[in-house]
């Protein structure tokens, strides 16, 4: 189950920089990485004792 949630975020991931990169207007670019944002942090606070890059969760 682990591998298929994987590749599924693999295959999401690659899907949202296509989608990126047709988009030709900023602001649009902007709300783009603001959701994938909302999703992520969405995905971590599911997650116990979860650490980012930035850091450890507030």
């Amino acid at each position: 189950m682990e591998n298929e949630n994987i590749a599924l975020n693999s295959v999401l991931g690659l899907e949202l920089n296509r989608v990126f990169f047709a988009v030709r207007e900023t602001a649009n670019k902007q709300k783009i990485i603001e959701f994938a944002r909302e999703v992520l942090e969405g995905e971590r606070a599911g997650l116990p004792d979860s650490v980012s890059p930035e850091g450890p969760l507030r």
